[in-house]
């Protein structure tokens, strides 16, 4: 009988409950999508209560904690970088919604379509870090370098539109 990593899991452990999204990469079918999507959402509103630069600092930290987070919940798996491991979707959708020029539903609309076109394509430098680091960097830098390329469309759709 084959082991189902997520029989390692519990919600009620807090690190597993970050890692996961708060539960959002347990939903099916995509959990990458369905966390972006809780990420975006997430996001959205937390922009309309806090300032850009706080954002910013939380956005850091949130990178930084979820190096831990990402590395103890893949171990617990025993698998590097599980789908249900979202937290570095939060990460990469929070760093994507800080490019966009005006704090909208559509403009979350389009940064989030536009990461996850990058986090699923998975363009050179992208896939080259996502099968060689193993690490809990390695989980969330994949995610950081597609945001990076969403910035950059979304900077050319500002000049455009």
């Amino acid at each position: 009988m084959q082991h189902n990593p997520l029989d390692n899991l519990s919600l009620k452990n807090p690190i597993h409950f970050f890692a996961l999204g708060l539960g959002s990469g347990l939903m099916k079918p995509a959990p990458g999508t369905w966390g972006s999507f809780i990420a975006t959402i997430i996001g959205y509103f937390l922009l309309q209560i806090v300032n850009h630069s706080f954002f910013t600092i939380f956005t850091v930290l949130c990178f930084w904690i979820g190096c831990y987070l990402c590395q103890k919940t893949a171990e617990d798996m025993q698998v590097h970088d599980h789908g249900a491991i979202v937290w570095d979707e939060f990460v990469g959708i929070f760093i994507t919604i800080l490019a966009i020029p005006e704090l909208s539903v559509k403009w979350c609309i389009v940064a989030f379509v536009i990461f996850r076109f990058f986090d699923i394509l998975k363009p050179y430098p992208i896939r080259y870090f996502d099968q060689k680091l193993e690490s809990g960097f390695g989980i969330m830098i994949d995610d950081v370098l597609a945001a990076i390329y969403s910035i950059g469309v979304i900077f050319i759709f500002r000049i455009i539109f």
